[in-house]
């Protein structure tokens, strides 16, 4: 059952956009309790930038990429190549990370069932390597 969600408009702010131990920049277009059932975020990568391996508890996530060229990689499967366009299924406790291939930035927007919160996430770097 979805939980009850208020009529709004957001304006996200591109200066409110920040740097994550995860070697990506995040901006949350929307992220709130006042929708507790979703939340998006726009992900930049910089080129020949492989974010660091990790999971989330609870939380199942979609990658849709904007613009640019990565390489996913998700659970067992074998590394993909993406581009713009692409959509990118990655279900909760499924482990995770995106190298940019390409030579411009890598910009996907990342939208998490339910809202991503961060004590669901989990860095697995130290498990899997860097």
């Amino acid at each position: 059952m979805l939980a009850a969600m208020n009529p709004a408009i957001l304006a996200p702010d591109p200066a409110q956009t920040f740097a994550t131990e995860e070697r990506c920049d995040i901006l949350e277009l929307s992220n709130t309790p006042d929708d507790p059932d979703c939340s998006i975020a726009r992900a930049s990568v910089a080129p020949g930038v492989t974010t660091r391996w990790h999971r989330l508890k609870g939380t199942g996530e979609r990658y849709v990429i904007l613009e640019g060229r990565g390489r996913v990689e998700i659970g067992d499967l074998a590394p993909h190549e993406v581009k713009a366009g692409d959509v990118v299924l990655i279900p909760a406790m499924c482990r995770q990370r995106i190298a940019n291939v390409g030579e411009g930035k890598l910009v996907f927007l990342a939208i998490c069932t339910p809202r991503f919160r961060q004590e669901n996430y989990e860095d697995l770097a130290a498990q899997f390597g860097d």
